[in-house]
């Protein structure tokens, strides 16, 4: 369901219609803390990586996902608001925005699964590009019409 977020980020539109798109819930590795004793921030990009890959292998047909069809980041940024650490499970949520030409606005929220507290959130322009031309393309219309009713496929 559609909603008006305020984001208080002066990199955003104050307002923005995101809608959510996907969940994905990924275990913390042992390995994905730091000498600090905490999920090092670098992974945090990764878990919306990894988030933003699972939406797009559900959004685009597997006959053509990775084949004609594929994805790059334009940009990308994270706001830290609390500690992750091992054990747990992070639950990603991916929003999305309207889809321009090429490229629709990504939004994440990363959650301690169980825990409602936000403990960051993120933004990444996800750009389609043609696999054999590795150059961006317009959004297929198939692809574009799914984008357009996006709902969540927790």
């Amino acid at each position: 369901m559609p909603r008006r977020v305020i984001t208080g980020n002066t990199a955003d539109t104050m307002s923005d219609l995101r809608r959510l798109a996907h969940v994905e819930r990924i275990p913390i590795r042992w390995g994905d803390m730091d000498a600090m004793g905490h999920v090092n921030n670098t992974v945090y990009f990764r878990y919306m990586e990894q988030a933003r890959i699972g939406w797009f292998d559900r959004l685009v047909p597997e006959e053509d996902a990775w084949r004609s069809t594929g994805i790059v980041i334009a940009n990308a940024s994270c706001n830290y608001r609390r500690a992750l650490a091992y054990p747990g499970t992070v639950e990603v949520r991916l929003f999305v925005g309207a889809p321009g030409g090429s490229s629709v606005p990504t939004w994440y929220e990363m959650r301690l699964e169980g825990d409602p507290q936000l403990y960051a959130d993120g933004a990444a322009t996800v750009v389609f590009v043609d696999m054999k031309t590795q150059k961006s393309c317009r959004i297929p219309d198939a692809i574009r019409a799914r984008l357009e009713r996006a709902g969540v496929d927790a």
